[in-house]
């Protein structure tokens, strides 16, 4: 089983993204929902211990990160989890796991749309619904003008997000309050198991530099680099501003803001530092948004070209080599998510969508070293027991062990829309048979 002969081709897409561009790509998607939008929510659930709850979402992403860096380093394709799926276990489960992390792309997307909303509403007292709307256009635009522009913008923004949360880390290294027990959870294990299956969400985007693949040079060596840089790098922050967030406010105080960042700074600086605070996110929130649907667009094309979804969503503008029909695809689901208006909600949708893809990914990792030994990788996963990787194993046992602490009701509505994914692929295959 020669992967590499039979997944070469002639790329379509601009490959024009180093390792400096991709690790930065991870880093803006991941930096800018999480702490900039859900950390409130996360404080109300796991109290001061909302660092704990990002650590344990840190390793859960190590471990499925390694898998991903493995498989990237042997199939460098866009719509990476599909296809790493379809050569261990074939089209169907395949398209199952790409539908899972396609509906997550899409729904982060309207996730930190209104994230993004709450903070433009801070400024400007907007509703946030309009806002949210506005920016998912406005930045499907932006994507559809091309990977290199795309990528400098958001270089600018991940390093100006970058900039804010080192401003909150030093603020809180002033102010930090040496009588805060930053072990308290108000709901105890649970309540820090329950924040870590939510703020896993802060996470998602680090497994998307692989569906970058083919608009980065020599991908199989510089995607793996970036997918671990970008969420080492990620990780140090998260840990460092949830400490000092809960430090200067507070975890109860945190859990009732829609703009937390805004209240740390304005708490100890005032309300210019506040304002101040809001524009960053603004940019945080904005480049992930703009990431998100970037990566969404990719796996609709990755699919689309293998024929397992329509192939009109194949199709690259010839001008700004981007998938033309993906974007617009990509643009009106967003928006009718958006309208589900509830950030926890949606957020805690995507994570479930998430968890299901991982599972599947370590999954074919393990079934790949059985069933393509002799394949060359670039980068190996370490401690294994003969061909077996035990890394991909806890990797699965751990995204099964975050759906359990997952609400009911959004398994029930992930099923729900794993299900609708399998009519679509019936119902397309018999038109293209």
């Amino acid at each position: 089983m020669e992967i590499s002969k039979k997944m070469t081709e002639i790329p379509s897409l601009d490959r024009s993204l180093g390792l400096f561009e991709a690790t930065m790509y991870g880093v803006g998607i991941i930096l800018g929902a999480g702490i900039y939008a859900l950390l409130g929510e996360g404080a109300g659930i796991a109290g001061n211990s909302v660092w704990l709850s990002f650590l344990i979402g840190a390793v859960v992403a190590a471990f499925t990160g390694l898998s991903y860096s493995e498989l990237s380093s042997m199939v460098p394709k866009e719509a990476a989890e599909y296809n790493y799926t379809k050569l261990a276990f074939g089209r169907s489960m395949a398209f199952i796991v790409g539908w899972a992390l396609l509906l997550a792309m899409v729904i982060a997307t309207s996730t930190v749309s209104i994230g993004f909303a709450g903070y433009f509403g801070q400024l400007f007292s907007t509703p946030v619904l309009p806002v949210a709307l506005g920016i998912i256009i406005i930045f499907s635009l932006i994507n559809l003008w091309g990977i290199k522009q795309s990528s400098n913008i958001n270089i600018v923004a991940t390093l100006i997000e970058a900039g804010g949360l080192v401003l909150v880390i030093i603020v809180g290294m002033l102010f930090f309050n040496p009588n805060i027990d930053i072990m308290y959870s108000p709901a105890g294990f649970a309540g820090i198991m329950s924040g870590a299956a939510l703020m896993f969400f802060a996470f998602i985007g680090f497994e998307n530099v692989a569906n970058m693949s083919e608009e980065t040079k020599n991908a199989r060596k510089v995607v793996p680099k970036a997918l671990l840089l970008s969420l080492a790098i990620s990780t140090a922050f998260y840990i460092m501003v949830s400490i000092a967030a809960v430090s200067v406010v507070g975890w109860e105080a945190l859990s009732t803001s829609s703009a937390p960042m805004s209240m740390i700074l304005g708490n100890v600086l005032g309300p210019n530092a506040a304002a101040l605070m809001s524009v960053i996110a603004l940019f945080s929130t904005g480049n992930t948004i703009l990431i998100s649907l970037i990566v969404a667009s990719r796996m609709m094309y990755g699919m689309a070209r293998d024929s397992s979804l329509p192939k009109a969503l194949a199709k690259i503008n010839p001008r700004t080599k981007t998938p033309l029909f993906g974007v617009l695809v990509t643009m009106v689901l967003a928006v009718l998510f958006v309208m589900v208006g509830d950030i926890s909600f949606i957020a805690k949708l995507t994570t479930a969508s998430i968890f299901v893809a991982y599972i599947f990914v370590n999954a074919s990792l393990i079934a790949l070293r059985y069933k393509a030994p002799g394949e060359e990788r670039l980068f190996k996963v370490p401690l294994n027991i003969g061909k077996f990787p035990v890394i991909a194993a806890l990797g699965i046992a751990s995204s099964i062990l975050l759906l359990v602490y997952s609400d009911p009701i959004i398994l029930g509505i992930e099923a729900v829309l794993l299900l609708a994914g399998g009519v679509i692929y019936k119902v397309h295959s018999r038109f293209r048979d």
